[in-house]
């Protein structure tokens, strides 16, 4: 797991693994795991998108209220 740096300080994000088809979130405050996958209902554009955001590290968290927020597998 990587820690989400946040380059703009304000995320609800903590950290993210990567995997080929898949991205697994932490969010603050809640250590549950949230897994978005190419097979599930967040789908590969989604899914590609969040690994760009995620290494980025900037708007991986209002990618993810705005577009796959209850999307995870």
């Amino acid at each position: 797991m990587e820690k989400y740096r946040n380059s703009g300080g304000d995320s609800g994000a903590s950290a993210f693994e990567i995997g080929s088809d898949f991205i697994i979130e932490i969010f603050k405050g809640n250590p549950k795991p949230y897994r978005y996958s190419y097979g599930g209902r967040a789908g590969q554009n989604h899914v590609e998108n969040m690994k760009r955001l995620a290494r980025s590290e900037s708007g991986l968290n209002g990618y993810i209220n705005q577009f796959v927020k209850f999307k995870y597998d």
